[in-house]
């Protein structure tokens, strides 16, 4: 023991508690707000409308973009596997927040 001034010191007894930090759960980003597209199938008939107002100056101001068949498809697919993979993220976010749930209930 030592002494400071004739003062003796009592002896601390250090204990070591154990025990998880809550964890973080931060917010979920919020929903996404998509925005209606408009398609409209330029098909022949259409078109050559189109091309008629063209000509007389009376065609509305706006672009038109083409697809392929195929790439309508791949624009089909990717936003099938953008919806999977949010979904997963998802279950899995899920999945760990119940684990925390249950923490806190056997805690």
């Amino acid at each position: 023991m030592f002494q400071f001034g004739g003062a003796k010191t009592k002896p601390v007894e250090v204990v070591n508690i154990e025990e998880r930090p809550p964890m973080f759960h931060p917010p979920l980003p919020m929903e996404m707000q998509l925005v209606t597209v408009d398609w409209e199938i330029l098909t022949p008939e259409i078109l050559q409308e189109y091309l008629q107002l063209v000509e007389e100056g009376k065609a509305p101001r706006q672009a038109y973009y083409a697809l392929t068949t195929k790439d309508y498809e791949n624009i089909s697919n990717n936003m099938a596997e953008i919806k999977r993979y949010t979904r997963d993220i998802l279950a899995i976010v899920e999945y760990y927040r119940s684990l925390d749930d249950e923490e806190n209930e056997d805690g």
